[in-house]
C-alpha cells in the first residue's frame, strides 16, 4: 500500500470515528433535553428520539469492517462504548472480539450474555475460536464446542493444545490440497467448486491419500500452463514448511527472510496439518512489538486506556514499587556526599547531567541489544564480544563528551579539577551503562526470562544511583 493511501485509510478512519463520536455527543445532549420535559407522551417522544438516534449510529457501524469497528471501541470510554457494542452486527461481534485489545476484549465479554457469547463464537473458525477462547467462560466453551461438527472439535482440541508462542497457536486449517497424479484441468474444476478461495491463498498443498504432504503448487504457475499438464510435473519441492511445535518467532523470520504469503505446516510424520499465513505472522509481530513496548516501561500488560482507576494501578504498581526503592537508594547515594554538596555547590548542578547522559547511552545500548535477540541475531555466549565492543563505544563518547562537559565545568566554575573530575565521571558512568545496556538483557535471556522486561526502569536506576556515587565520590577524593 502505497504511502498516499496508507494516509486516506488513516484519515478516513479518523473521520469515521469523529462521527460516531459526533452522534454519541448529540445523542447525549438530546436525550438529556427530552428526559428534562414534562408532557402527556414524554415517554413516547423519549423512546422516539432514543431509537432515533441508536438507529443513525447502527448505519454508521454497519458498512464498516471488524477492524475499524474495534479501533472505534478501543478509542470510546467505557459508557459510550458499552453504547456502541449494543448496535454492532450480531454477525460480527466474534471477529471484533478477535480484532480489540485483551483489555477491552474483557471488559466487552464482561457486558454480554451467555446466549450472545455463544452466538458470536460459534460464527469463528476453530482456528479463531481457539485465540478468543482463554477470555470465554468455560460454560460458553461447552456450549459452543457441542455445537461443532467431529472434524472441527478435532481442529478445536489442535490449536488450543499449543503453547501461545508456537506455530500451531497461529496457524489455520482452511486451505486448498491436491493430488499430485491429476492434471490442471482437474485441479481448476476443483477450485471453481469453491465459492470463494481461503484468504490469502498463494499456493495450494500437494499431498498423498495419507495427507503426507509432497509439495506446492502456485497459483501463478497453475494458470500459465497447459491444462493437460500433472501437478506432479509442476508441483515445487523445495519449499519452507513448519512444525506445530515451532517458535511463532522463528515462523515470522522465516516469512520476513522469504517473503512468503504462506507455509504449511506439518506434524513429525509430515501430514499435512495446517498452514500459517501471513496475516497472521503481521499480527503475531505487532503483538510481540507491543509487548516488547510496555514491558520495557515496566507494564505487565496491555491497558484499557479508559479502565478504571484500580485496574490501571493493578497493572503499574510492580514496577513503580522497584523504581521507589532505587530512588531512594539513589538518594541515599547523595546523602552520603552532603558535607561535599555543602562544600562544593556546583556539584548538585552537574550532577544530573552525568546521570541523565548514562541513562540515556544505557537505553540506546539495551535497545540495540533485545532488538538483536528478536532478531534471533545475538546468543548468550556472544556477551564477551558485545560488552568488549559497547565498552569501547562507551569509551570514546566519554572522552569526547566527557571533554567537552569538563571544558564547560572549567569555564563556569573555573576549577580545573572540577573539569577533569566531570569528564572522568562521564567516562566511567558511561562504561557502566554499557556494561549494565549488554548484561541486563543477556542474562534475562540466559536465565529464561524476557530480556525486554523491565530494561529502561533498571538501567535508569542503576546508572542514576551508580553515576551520582562515581561523580560525588570523585569529586570528595580530588576536589575536597
Amino acid at each position: 500500500m502505497s504511502e498516499e493511501a496508507q494516509l486516506t485509510d488513516t484519515e478516513d478512519l479518523q473521520e469515521r470515528l469523529a462521527e460516531v463520536q459526533t452522534l454519541l455527543a448529540r445523542h447525549k445532549l438530546v436525550e438529556e433535553l427530552v428526559h428534562r420535559q414534562e408532557g402527556p407522551r414524554h415517554d413516547l417522544v423519549e423512546e422516539v428520539v432514543h431509537k432515533q438516534h441508536l438507529h443513525e449510529l447502527r448505519d454508521k457501524l454497519d458498512p464498516m469492517h471488524p477492524a475499524d469497528i474495534a479501533y472505534v471501541l478501543e478509542a470510546l470510554p467505557t459508557d459510550e462504548r458499552l453504547i456502541v457494542w449494543g448496535l454492532v452486527n450480531p454477525e460480527l461481534e466474534g471477529e471484533v472480539l478477535l480484532e480489540v485489545s485483551d483489555a477491552v476484549r474483557e471488559s466487552l465479554i464482561e457486558s454480554m450474555e451467555r446466549t450472545e457469547l455463544v452466538a458470536a463464537a460459534e460464527t469463528l473458525d476453530a482456528d479463531e475460536l481457539a485465540d478468543l477462547a482463554p477470555d470465554l467462560p468455560q460454560g460458553v466453551i461447552d456450549d459452543v464446542f457441542r455445537g461443532l461438527s467431529v472434524d472441527e472439535r478435532e481442529q478445536l482440541r489442535a490449536a488450543m493444545s499449543y503453547p501461545e508462542d508456537s506455530v500451531g497457536s497461529i496457524m489455520d486449517f482452511d486451505m486448498v490440497t491436491v493430488r499430485e497424479d491429476v492434471t490442471l484441468e482437474v485441479v481448476l474444476r476443483y477450485l471453481r467448486r469453491f465459492d470463494e478461495l481461503p484468504d490469502h491463498t498463494d499456493q495450494l498443498f500437494v499431498v498423498d491419500r495419507d495427507e503426507h504432504l509432497k509439495g506446492v503448487l502456485p497459483l501463478n504457475i497453475l494458470l500459465v500452463n497447459e491444462v493437460d499438464v500433472e501437478v506432479g510435473s509442476l508441483m515445487q519441492t523445495d519449499f519452507v514448511e513448519l512444525e506445530p511445535d515451532d517458535l511463532a518467532e522463528e515462523a515470522a523470520k522465516a516469512f520476513e527472510r522469504y517473503d512468503l504469503v504462506s507455509a504449511p505446516v506439518v506434524d513429525p510424520e509430515g501430514k499435512l496439518v495446517g498452514r500459517v499465513t501471513v496475516n497472521e505472522v503481521v499480527d503475531y509481530i505487532r503483538e510481540e512489538a507491543e509487548h516488547e513496548q510496555l514491558a520495557n516501561a515496566g507494564l505487565r500488560e496491555e491497558e484499557d486506556i479508559f479502565a478504571s482507576v484500580w485496574d490501571s494501578v493493578k497493572n503499574r504498581w510492580s514496577w513503580l514499587a522497584i523504581n521507589l526503592i532505587t530512588a531512594f537508594v539513589a538518594s541515599r547515594v547523595i546523602g552520603a556526599f552532603e558535607d561535599s554538596i555543602e562544600k562544593l555547590v556546583a556539584l548538585a548542578a552537574l550532577m544530573p547531567i552525568v546521570a541523565g547522559i548514562g541513562g540515556n547511552s544505557g537505553n540506546q545500548t539495551i535497545t540495540m541489544i533485545v532488538r538483536a535477540i528478536a532478531m534471533g541475531q545475538v546468543q548468550p555466549d556472544a556477551m564477551r564480544r558485545l560488552l568488549r565492543k559497547e565498552l569501547g563505544v562507551a569509551s570514546i563518547n566519554g572522552v569526547i563528551w566527557g571533554g567537552l562537559l569538563g571544558i564547560a565545568a572549567w569555564w563556569l566554575y573555573g576549577s580545573v579539577a572540577l573539569g577533569v573530575v566531570m569528564t572522568a565521571a562521564m567516562t566511567l558512568n558511561l562504561l557502566l551503562a554499557a556494561s549494565a545496556g549488554v548484561g541486563i538483557p543477556l542474562l534475562r535471556q540466559k536465565f529464561g526470562a524476557d530480556p525486554a522486561v523491565g530494561g529502561s526502569v533498571m538501567i535508569t536506576a542503576l546508572t542514576d544511583s551508580g553515576g551520582f556515587f562515581i561523580f560525588l565520590g570523585l569529586a570528595t577524593l580530588f576536589l575536597m
